[in-house]
């Protein structure tokens, strides 16, 4: 899923090669991805980018001051072209959800793997017309996001620090990758209750927080939109690598699996080398 990192870094790709821009046409290849119905989509045509931003997982093109905004969710993604084929895509079961033509011929396509479809587009007159970034929480690497900030938002929470990391109406951004990252890098458990947080702990988890997600922004900074997941999935030191060696320690990295998702972890990073039952709603085994 792209979070936080890749969808900045790909803001930063698009405002070099798509803003000041004239949008040809927007081919819509699956109905069920385009959440809007007012300003039709048809609207944008003939309008010019005149920027790209984020909020949250969210990708903003300013149109001529409409909005085209974008949820790549789990498996979405956005593949820069730079001679699109003219004529329409035809419909059907392929990755395809989107294609915006821009002047020069040039544009890309909006894809999602799998069979879960919920990549989202929308065309509104302002982009927190959006329901998922209205109720966005603050942005942790916007000005005015402190430990202060972050104290404020664990007080009181009695849930575990990966889900509060995750809910995007919390803190908008981090996702299950970086979640991981995180507390890997604050060396914390997954399922430590926000609300135990002392004031030395929420400081050093904002300063995991704020370099993990700022050194992933770096790294991928100046990259194509077509090398931002090899960046992220090579940059990555605990999720996705369960059953691998940790970096830091040298010890086996162990996983959570849940309905849909998995956490990883390190236990003698993190857990004081105890493994954390895999279930739902565990705890550390005694």
């Amino acid at each position: 899923m792209p979070e936080l990192p890749e969808v900045e870094s790909l803001a930063a790709f698009l405002r070099d090669h798509a803003a000041g821009r004239a949008v040809a046409r927007i081919d819509v290849v699956a109905i069920s991805s385009l959440k809007t119905y007012d300003p039709p989509i048809t609207a944008l045509s003939g309008l010019t980018i005149t920027g790209v931003g984020r909020y949250g997982k969210f990708l903003d093109f300013d149109v001529d001051g409409l909005h085209l905004v974008v949820h790549l969710a789990r498996a979405g993604w956005l593949r820069w072209r730079d001679d699109l084929p003219a004529p329409p895509p035809k419909p059907g079961r392929g990755p395809l959800a989107m294609r915006v033509h821009l002047d020069g011929g040039c544009g890309f396509d909006l894809t999602e793997a799998g069979t879960r479809k919920r990549l989202a587009v929308y065309a509104v007159r302002d982009a927190y017309d959006v329901p998922g970034i209205k109720s966005l929480g603050p942005d942790p690497l916007r000005d005015g996001f402190s430990v202060e900030t972050l104290k404020g938002i664990l007080g009181g929470r009695r849930t575990q620090i990966k889900g509060v990391l995750r809910d995007q109406s919390v803190i908008a951004g981090i996702g299950n990758a970086y979640s991981d990252e995180v507390l890997h890098a604050a060396k914390m458990s997954p399922f430590k209750l926000a609300a135990s947080f002392g004031d030395d702990e929420v400081a050093a988890l904002y300063d995991a927080m704020i370099t993990t997600l700022g050194d992933a922004v770096e790294r991928s900074r100046g990259l194509a939109a077509k090398d931002l997941k090899g960046e992220k999935k090579q940059g990555l030191r605990v999720h996705g690598r369960a059953g691998g060696t940790c970096s830091v320690c040298g010890d086996t990295i162990k996983e959570v699996s849940f309905a849909d998702s998995a956490l990883q972890y390190c236990p003698t990073c993190q857990t004081g080398g105890k493994p954390l039952a895999d279930r739902r709603m565990s705890r550390l085994l005694k």
